[in-house]
């Protein structure tokens, strides 16, 4: 139960350090360029420029029909941290003034979609997302195997061809397109659901940590073992997942099986039965 506090308090805290690193970017290096983040955030942006609504507002409206699909499709914990994240983020964009801190538009492009990207990977590594297009993301990648934030850029593609279209200025849509690639590849680096890792456990306390690894919802195949010194009998417990689930896996160990030795092995890939 400890631990598990501990976790979901640690997953709170990060989705409140990648919120307010992606409003910090918005506006302190894209709104100021009147540039573009991509998905929703995008969106709001549009229609804040021409209609001169306030941004943070229009982001968390926009937001809403996502969460609400996240909620039904994807699972509680996801959404209740992805609410934290789009909530947190509209607070820390009322917060924070637009400022211009560079005048160089290139560097405000990549800066800022370093942080967006930091931020976004951050929110997802602790189990939410910063709504938007993540959820749909999200939702997709539990079908395939695929990298997220490529997937995210292709889609946040259609918002920048808004931009160039309704604005007549394909300068800013360019610029955008810099910054959203940017942002994808960092969450790529950060964000590693579909990485696939095989987990051999040797243990003295199989049926405990058997009766614990069930809420992971990953098979679990146990092998008869003999220590080759101590002639002891024990079991291996083999399982294959994710490595954006391997901490919760790591804390379980820890906590119920502290000597168990634990090997960790990279998967290339994975055929038959294998929740994604």
């Amino acid at each position: 139960m400890l631990y598990f506090q501990r976790s979901v308090i640690g997953s709170v805290l990060i989705c409140v350090l990648g919120s307010a690193l992606i409003a910090a970017s918005f506006n302190l290096f894209l709104i100021p360029h009147q540039l573009l983040s991509g998905g929703i955030s995008g969106i709001s942006m549009i229609v804040g420029y021409f209609t001169g609504l306030h941004i943070s507002l229009l982001y968390f409206v926009f937001n809403l029909p996502m969460l609400i699909w996240g909620l039904l499709t994807v699972g509680r914990k996801f959404i209740i941290l992805s609410v934290i994240s789009v909530i947190l983020t509209s607070w820390f964009m009322h917060m924070i003034p637009v400022a211009e801190v560079s005048r160089d538009i290139i560097m405000s492009s990549v800066t800022g979609g370093v942080l967006i990207g930091l931020g976004s990977g951050l929110s997802m590594w602790a189990g939410g997302s910063t709504g938007g297009f993540d959820i749909l993301g999200s939702i997709l990648t539990r079908k395939r195997d695929f990298p997220l934030g490529t997937f995210l850029f292709g889609l946040n593609g259609l918002v920048i061809l808004a931009l160039g279209y309704f604005k007549n200025d394909w300068d800013l849509a360019l610029y955008s397109m810099l910054s959203i690639y940017i942002t994808g590849r960092m969450i790529d680096t950060i964000h590693i659901r579909h990485l696939k890792v095989t987990v051999f456990i040797v243990t003295r306390k199989k049926n405990l940590l058997l009766k614990k690894m069930q809420k992971l919802q990953r098979g679990v195949t146990v092998i008869n073992t003999e220590g080759s010194y101590t002639k002891d009998p024990q079991h291996m417990l083999m399982t294959v997942t994710t490595r954006y689930e391997l901490y919760d896996l790591q804390g379980l160990i820890r906590q119920w099986d502290p000597q168990a030795f634990v090997n960790i092995t990279e998967t290339v890939n994975v055929m038959g039965l294998f929740r994604r």
